[in-house]
């Protein structure tokens, strides 16, 4: 009984089970069907809101494409207008120049017309000129231009032994003007600087009473610097200066360096001064040494004897007519290997003999003979070669050059002397000379400016063309170097150029 109970249980729980599982079943499916109506309307809804928003989209796309179709058509449009109102302004302004050109044209026939009829008439006019002179002079046409040709004839054979003439003169004259554009070419491209000393040098004193200590108790400091440096000082009334005197370059600047020392150390006694004396000297030495090594470097000039070094820098407080020695040596080599460079001589030597030629001027005061002459036997004890001793002796015409490069030496020694106030004596009379050109050519009739060039080698004369013609201007030019030959007094020749010129200048408006 139990059993079938339990059976009966199992059976009731089987069937109530799948009740309930039939039931939780056709809910759960209900509601998926109600989610997927749900959903489906949404999409629906989407799909619909998705294709208003394409439309409107659309729409505004081809609103925006009509704007842009219609803003090109406009701007098209005012461009053709444009166009097409340059097109009528060029049709107007071809419209007027064909006007123009007919007008022009009309009046150059009418031109052309008038000049035949006078061309007829000049023909007319010649050809009874030519009958009336045939019947004058008895000749006939043929006769007359044989007559021509033959004076024309004597003219060109005339003109032709001038110009033979005139080539002879050039080929003579080639040589020398080959000369002058070597020197010249060599000048241009070599400047030094020229400095004109004097025989006195001034210290300058803190204030007035430093005087009295130089002078010290009873002169013995004065008169130990003066027989130290052997050197004059001159104390006047000059204020707040010393002068030192002397005819020795080197000696006077021991005795500025060495007072200069006392000076700024104070102490100023006869022991101090020696002292100082001998320090100078040391630094004098050390400062000609200096100056000679770089003369050699400044002319790469090499090999040279330590003892002809010195003697150069001592060059560096020499002068002559107010030339300083050394800058003046140094130029010389500069423009001997400048020129010896363009005649194809050997520039190394003649810048070596250019640089030593003047040393003998180093000792010239201490030594007997002239500084050729003491040049030649410095550099000869040094152990110089004979072409430099060669040029050395010859710059001067002392002995006959017997090198290109001696005479390339004695030319520019001559050249850097001759600058213009390269020393004091010439500078005056140079000066003089300029103005005198001047005055002379300024002097003529018709001469508006007058201008001396090439250091005096050369005038450049502008005359007036409304009173001098160009035959006149020969005329003035052939006066003006009589007035120079007869009135001046000058090295080489002078070139006198008269410059005629006429200019029209008119206005664009």
């Amino acid at each position: 009984m139990e059993w079938i109970i339990a059976i009966l249980l199992a059976v009731v729980g089987f069937g109530a089970g799948i009740f309930y599982r039939k039931s939780i079943a056709e809910g759960k499916i209900g509601s998926a069907e109600e989610r997927a109506r749900h959903i489906v309307d949404d999409a629906v809804k989407e799909a619909e809101a998705k294709r208003r928003e394409s439309v409107l989209a659309a729409k505004d796309e081809v609103h925006q494409m009509r704007t842009e179709a219609e803003r090109e058509n406009r701007e098209r449009r005012n461009e053709l207008q444009r166009l097409e109102r340059r097109l009528l302004q060029k049709e107007e302004s071809l419209d007027r120049k064909m006007e123009s050109m007919e007008r022009k044209e009309e009046n150059l026939q009418r031109r052309e017309d008038e000049i035949e009829k006078l061309r007829s008439g000049l023909a007319e006019t010649l050809h009874k000129q030519v009958a009336e002179l045939e019947r004058l002079s008895g000749l006939t046409s043929e006769e007359a231009r044989t007559l021509l040709l033959s004076n024309i004839e004597d003219e060109v054979k005339h003109e032709a032994a001038m110009m033979i003439k005139n080539i002879e003169h050039q080929a003579k004259e080639e040589a020398e003007k080959r000369a002058r554009e070597v020197i010249s070419l060599a000048i241009q491209r070599c400047a030094a600087d020229h400095v004109a000393e004097s025989t006195v040098s001034v210290v300058a004193l803190p204030n007035d009473e430093m005087k009295g200590r130089i002078i010290g108790r009873e002169g013995r400091n004065i008169r130990t610097l003066e027989t130290l440096t052997g050197i004059d000082l001159i104390i006047d009334d000059t204020p707040e200066a010393v002068i030192l005197s002397g005819f020795d370059p080197i000696r006077r600047e021991v005795a500025r360096i060495a007072l200069e020392k006392l000076i700024l150390d104070g102490r100023i006694h006869p022991a101090r001064i020696e002292e100082m004396v001998e320090k100078a000297q040391k630094e004098v030495e050390q400062r000609i040494r200096e100056e000679g090594e770089q003369a050699t470097f400044e002319t790469g000039i090499h090999g040279l004897h330590p003892e002809l070094i010195k003697l150069l820098g001592r060059l560096r407080w020499r002068t002559s007519y107010g030339q300083n020695v050394l800058k003046h040596s140094i130029e010389v080599a500069h423009l001997a290997g400048l020129m010896a460079a363009e005649l194809g001589a050997d520039p190394m030597l003649a810048r070596r003999a250019g640089l030593l030629h003047d040393i003998g001027k180093a000792v010239d005061h201490e030594m007997e003979g002239n500084h050729v002459s003491i040049g030649v036997d410095l550099c000869k004890k040094y152990r110089e070669s004979r072409e430099v001793i060669h040029c050395i002796a010859a710059h001067h015409g002392d002995e006959e050059a017997r090198t290109v490069e001696a005479v390339l030496v004695a030319a520019a020694d001559a050249v850097s002397a001759a600058r213009p106030g390269a020393r004091r004596e010439t500078l005056e009379s140079y000066i003089k000379r300029l103005q005198k050109l001047e005055e002379i050519a300024d002097s003529f009739e018709g001469v508006e400016k007058a201008f001396a060039i090439q250091a005096g080698r050369e005038i450049r004369i502008m005359v007036k063309p409304d009173k001098v013609d160009d035959a006149e201007s020969l005329r003035v030019a052939r006066e003006i170097v009589k007035r120079i030959e007869s009135e001046l007094e000058y090295p080489g020749q002078i070139k006198v150029v008269v410059i005629r010129e006429t200019r029209a200048v008119d206005y664009a408006k």
